[in-house]
């Protein structure tokens, strides 16, 4: 794994990694525990966290309780 793959992404590039929009990220953060974390006012995502959430199906399902 070069530096690369290794970075914190923002919301602009995680959203454009799993083709969805910012509001779908922040409900998945609140509602499913999406991999992500807090550096003061931004949320940052580690690639492969993100991906091995959408793999174990952390992203599939309704969001209305």
């Amino acid at each position: 794994m070069n530096s690369v793959d290794d970075r914190w992404l923002s919301i602009t590039e995680i959203c454009e990694h799993l083709g969805v929009s910012s509001d779908t990220v922040y409900k998945w953060i609140e509602l499913r525990e999406m991999p992500a974390y807090r550096m003061g006012r931004l949320w940052k995502f580690q690639k492969n966290d993100v991906d091995a959430w959408v793999k174990s199906g952390g992203a599939a399902g309704d969001d209305k309780p």
